[in-house]
């Protein structure tokens, strides 16, 4: 028993830290390296309802590399992407955020830790199109890249090297994924522009490619928060795109 509120004690001191810590950096995802970076798009083959996935072309994009839990390196972590496509409707921008997960119809859907940034990301629930299709989006390692390795040291040294890539894919219901283009690491951001950096899932995302379910709706919420509490200038206000996501329009 005593052993048991100990471990209690201790788990609600560590959140409590995280918290207070959380004033000046993410709670989440508090370890990562930003780079700029370019998605060539080259599409699913036949229409999925979504601009962004249907039109062939180059768009530039922020990508954001990064530790879940912030373990130390070589450490197993839910290791995560976050890819900024800025396009390809001009002023706007399209946020889409990955975490390591297992593989398949099912595991798809439950965030793994992963000693490696050599693996596979997904957005964990699926996203609806226009034509009201749903897909589920990931990224993985391009095996023609260099390797990303254990460290954000690694990865900064594969993008400086000009041999860092993720590809993207998307999979419909138990269908296979079905790689749709590929994204390329530019140049490291410095440290203050990446701290500055406040990614929304929900409503910076375009009506033909959302996220759908009250978990995605439910971050809507907390990104907003937390983003406020650490002094970043969060997305701007779209109560549409909220109440789309919560509703699984």
């Amino acid at each position: 028993m005593r052993i048991g509120r100990a471990l209690l004690a201790a788990g609600l001191v560590g959140v409590g830290v995280r918290v207070w810590h959380s004033r000046t950096r993410r709670f989440l995802h508090p370890d990562g390296r930003s780079f700029t970076g370019e998605l060539e798009v080259w599409g699913l083959g036949a229409p999925s309802g979504a601009n962004l996935l249907d039109r062939p072309g180059r768009h530039p994009v922020t990508l954001r590399i990064s530790k879940g839990g912030g373990t130390p390196p070589g450490y197993p972590d839910v290791l995560g992407v976050a890819l900024r496509v800025h396009g390809p409707v001009a002023g706007r921008r399209t946020d889409l955020l990955f975490s390591t997960c297992g593989r398949g119809r099912w595991l798809r859907h439950v965030p793994v830790p992963r000693r490696s940034f050599d693996s596979v990301y997904g957005t964990i629930l699926p996203y609806r199109t226009g034509s009201r299709r749903k897909l589920h989006l990931c990224v993985q390692p391009d095996l023609d890249g260099r390797s990303l390795g254990t460290s954000l040291e690694s990865v900064t040294a594969a993008a400086d090297d000009d041999g860092a890539r993720l590809m993207l894919g998307a999979a419909d219901g138990a269908g296979a994924t079905r790689l749709v283009g590929r994204a390329r690491f530019g140049r490291v951001l410095p440290a203050a522009a990446d701290a500055a950096l406040a990614f929304d899932p929900v409503r910076n995302v375009p009506a033909d490619l959302h996220p759908t379910g009250f978990i995605h709706g439910s971050r809507a919420f907390a990104y907003r928060i937390g983003q406020k509490w650490r002094g970043a200038r969060p997305a701007a206000p779209n109560p549409a795109a909220v109440t789309r996501t919560n509703a699984h329009r």
